[in-house]
C-alpha cells in the first residue's frame, strides 16, 4: 500500500506562510543587518558592472565629448580652456601632437566637471578613451548608491530603497551618461548628494524644531538654529553641482525655499504663533548664510585655475580677477540666454515626458562582427521607456496626492514632497526657455526623482499588512510582474546603451517611436 502524497497548502495559506518568514527575518537582527549592507553592496555592484565593463567603446571622442574631453586637457595642462586646432579630434585617437594652443577660448560652461574629466585622462592619457569616462562612470555608479540612501531614509524600507536603486541601475539614459565623457551625470551625482544631506538636516533639525517647551506653550518664535552642518554640507555639494552645470542653481534654491517652507511647519505643529515669520525672517537668514555661503565658496574654487593663471578668456579684461570673471560670466549668460541654433536631436521641454526625441550620441553605420551583412552600432540616450513612462505616471499620482493633501489638510511626507520637489527643481525651469537648443538627455538628472516616485507608488500598488490578505497579493504580484517585465526591456536595450554592432533589423525593433531613429 503506497503512502499517501501530501496534500500542498491552499494559495492563501502559502501566501501566509510565506509572509509570516519574511516577518520572521526581517525580525531577525542578525539577518536584518545582513541584508542593510547586502543590498546596496549588490545593486552598486550591478551598475558598476553595466557602467565600466568595455567603457573604453568607443575610442572616439563622442557627441559633445568633443568639448569635454578637450576643454579638461586643457585646464590640466594649461590651468584653464586654450584654443584648439584643426584635426585635434584624430589627435586624441591616435596620441599625435596635440593642437593646443595658450590663447584662451570663450567656454560656457564652469570647470569643476572638467577637472573631474581630467583627472581620468592624467591616469589613463590623453588617448586613451576610459580614462576619458573614468569620473563619468564612477560618479554615475555612486549616483545609483545615493538613491539606495535617499529612498531607504524617505521610506524607511531596504525593499522600496533597493527597487529605487535598481531602476536606476538597469536604466539605459543613467547607464549612457555614464559612459560618456558628458558633463550631465557628474552634475547629476552632486545633486543627489546634495539632496540627501538636505533630507538628514530635515530629520535632525525637525524634530528640535517640534518640541514643546513646558514652560512657554506657545512661543511668539520659536528657535533660531545655527548648528546644522548638514545643511552646511548640502550647500558645499549643491555649490559643485552648480560649478559643473548652471543648471545646479536651481537645485540650491529650490531646496533651499524646501528648507524655509519645512521650517515654517515644523514651528506650527510646535505651537509657534509667528511661525511664517521666524521661519522667514529669523531662521530663513540663518539658513540662507549656512546654505549659500558654502555654495559660492565652492563655486569659486572652481574656478581657481583661471584665477591663477594669466590666460583664461576675458582673464585681462579687468586688473581685479574677480570683476574679471564676473564679466566673462555676463559673456556666459549672454550665450546661454541666446541660444537657439538649430540641432537635429534638440527636444524642447514640453517633449520630455513623452520621450519624443531620445539622443543618439554615437553611430557607426558600418561597423563588423554581428553576424550579417547589414550591421549598425549606436548608443542612443535613451531610458528603459518602461521605467521612463511609469515614473512620469507615478509623479503625476504623487502630485495628486499632494494636491489632496493640501485640500484635506493631511500634507503628505518627506517620501512623498522630496521627489516633487526634486523634479520641479530639475524640469521647470527648462519650461521657461521653450527656443533655446536643449536635449532630451538633459533629464538625467530628473531621472532619480522619477525612479524614486516610482518606488514609493509601487510600494501603494503592493498594499500594507494591514490590507486583507487577497489586496496583498494582487497588489505583490502586480509589482513583481512590471519589475520582471522592466528587466527584460533593459536586457533588450543594452546593446543600443553600450553601443554594440547588431543587425540592422534588431536596431530597427528599438524605434518604438519615429523620433527615436
Amino acid at each position: 500500500m503506497t503512502a499517501p502524497v501530501p496534500l500542498l497548502p491552499a494559495p492563501e495559506e502559502r501566501s501566509t506562510r510565506y509572509g509570516q518568514l519574511r516577518d520572521r527575518l526581517l525580525r531577525d537582527p542578525d539577518w536584518g543587518r545582513a541584508i542593510r549592507w547586502l543590498a546596496p553592496l549588490v545593486i552598486t555592484a550591478i551598475a558598476a558592472l553595466l557602467r565600466l565593463i568595455n567603457v573604453a567603446h568607443p575610442h572616439q571622442l563622442a557627441f559633445d565629448e568633443t568639448y569635454y574631453v578637450k576643454d579638461a586637457w586643457s585646464l590640466w595642462t594649461l590651468g584653464y580652456e586654450g584654443t584648439w586646432g584643426e584635426n585635434a579630434n584624430d589627435a586624441f585617437i591616435t596620441l599625435q601632437q596635440l593642437p593646443l594652443s595658450e590663447q584662451g577660448a570663450f567656454i560656457v560652461h564652469p570647470p569643476l566637471g572638467k577637472w573631474l574629466i581630467a583627472l581620468g585622462m592624467a591616469i589613463g592619457g590623453p588617448d586613451n578613451s576610459a580614462g576619458w569616462r573614468l569620473a563619468t562612470a564612477l560618479l554615475g555608479t555612486a549616483s545609483v548608491l545615493l538613491v539606495y540612501l535617499i529612498a531607504r531614509r524617505l521610506s524607511g524600507s531596504v525593499v522600496v530603497a533597493s527597487v529605487a536603486g535598481t531602476l536606476l541601475a538597469i536604466d539605459g539614459l543613467s547607464i549612457v551618461m555614464s559612459r560618456i565623457a558628458l558633463l550631465d551625470g557628474i552634475l547629476t551625482f552632486f545633486v543627489l548628494l546634495g539632496v540627501l544631506f538636505v533630507i538628514i538636516d530635515r530629520q535632525r533639525t525637525i524634530p528640535v524644531l517640534e518640541r514643546r517647551d513646558p514652560d512657554k506653550p506657545d512661543p511668539f518664535w520659536g528657535p533660531v538654529l545655527w548648528r546644522r552642518p548638514w545643511l552646511i554640507a548640502a550647500g558645499t555639494a549643491l555649490g559643485a553641482a552648480s560649478a559643473v552645470k548652471w543648471s545646479g542653481l536651481y537645485v540650491l534654491a529650490g531646496f533651499g525655499l524646501y528648507v524655509v517652507v519645512t521650517d515654517a511647519l515644523a514651528r506650527r505643529r510646535a505651537g509657534v504663533v509667528l511661525w511664517p515669520t521666524a521661519a522667514a525672517f529669523r531662521q530663513g537668514p540663518v539658513s540662507f548664510v549656512l546654505l549659500v555661503f558654502p555654495a559660492l565658496a565652492v563655486y569659486l574654487i572652481s574656478w581657481t585655475g583661471w584665477l591663477v593663471t594669466a590666460g583664461g578668456y576675458d582673464r585681462q579684461s579687468d586688473p581685479n580677477p574677480l570683476i574679471a570673471l564676473w564679466k566673462y560670466h555676463e559673456s556666459m549668460l549672454g550665450f546661454h540666454v541666446g541660444l537657439t541654433r538649430g540641432h537635429p536631436y534638440a527636444s524642447p521641454a514640453w517633449e520630455w515626458p513623452l520621450l519624443l526625441r531620445p539622443t543618439a550620441v554615437w553611430v557607426d553605420s558600418d561597423p563588423t562582427g554581428c553576424g550579417t551583412d547589414h550591421c549598425i552600432g549606436v548608443i542612443s540616450a535613451i531610458p528603459n521607456p518602461l521605467i521612463w513612462y511609469a515614473g512620469v505616471a507615478a509623479a503625476i499620482y504623487v502630485l495628486y496626492r499632494l494636491v489632496r493633501g493640501w485640500i484635506t489638510r493631511r500634507p503628505v511626507g518627506p517620501e512623498l514632497s522630496i521627489p516633487l520637489v526634486g523634479l520641479a527643481v530639475t524640469y521647470v525651469p527648462w519650461l521657461m526657455f521653450p527656443d533655446r537648443t536643449i536635449f532630451q538627455f538633459y533629464t538625467v538628472v530628473m531621472m532619480p526623482f522619477l525612479v524614486i516616485a516610482l518606488a514609493m507608488t509601487l510600494r501603494i500598488i503592493a498594499g500594507t499588512r494591514e490590507d486583507p490578505l487577497h489586496r496583498r497579493q494582487s497588489g505583490e504580484r502586480t509589482v513583481m510582474i512590471f519589475l520582471a517585465f522592466v528587466v527584460l526591456v533593459s536586457a533588450f536595450f543594452l546593446p543600443l546603451w553600450t553601443g554594440m554592432s547588431v543587425p540592422y533589423e534588431f536596431w530597427l525593433l528599438h524605434n518604438w517611436l519615429p523620433g527615436w531613429v
